[in-house]
């Protein structure tokens, strides 16, 4: 899938780009990882009432599972389609959130500094993260997780040409 970044309209109401379909594995990965603690949890407290007689085989960690199962199904795909990106001339959109939806646009004149950033889920996937560091306290950062590794890298210097374009 290509994902390279499209010069956009200067407004914000345009298409986003999708992020990495590597994103979706690696949250999906992550969930899997959340859950095993709770998993964990469950059979210890199932082997725990088991001698006790309180609960029958099953009737703690089965409904955990479960649980677990529909999480891993439904929520990565769910976050990552909940986020995208729109790059212009002078300025990055982020959008993202599911319950409470975030709409940021970072004009590339507020920015200090510009982080390519990966976990080793991310080396695994082949992704990276772009932050964004602004003048300011209010959303001093922003974050673009979920590009590939090499877009990532050429978003930071299409940005970091902008900048200086701008201060000569």
């Amino acid at each position: 899938m290509d994902q390279t970044p499209v010069t956009l309209p200067s407004d914000d109401d345009g298409e986003l780009t999708k992020l990495h379909p590597n994103y979706s594995h690696a949250l999906r990965v992550q969930t899997v990882l959340n859950a095993i603690p709770f998993l964990i949890g469950s059979l210890v407290l199932e082997t725990v009432f088991r001698g006790q007689g309180y609960f029958p085989s099953g009737a703690i960690a089965g409904p955990v599972l479960l649980i677990a199962i529909a999480l891993v199904i439904r929520i990565p795909t769910s976050r990552y389609n909940a986020r995208g990106y729109q790059i212009s001339a002078d300025r990055l959109r982020v959008v993202r959130g599911l319950l409470f939806r975030s709409d940021t646009v970072v004009p590339f004149g507020r920015v200090q500094h510009i982080d390519v950033n990966q976990g080793p889920l991310d080396r695994f996937f082949g992704l990276a993260t772009l932050t964004l560091h602004t003048a300011g306290n209010h959303n001093a950062s922003v974050s673009l997780p979920g590009l590939g590794e090499e877009l990532a890298r050429e978003m930071r210097e299409e940005i970091r040409a902008h900048i200086r374009r701008e201060t000569m």
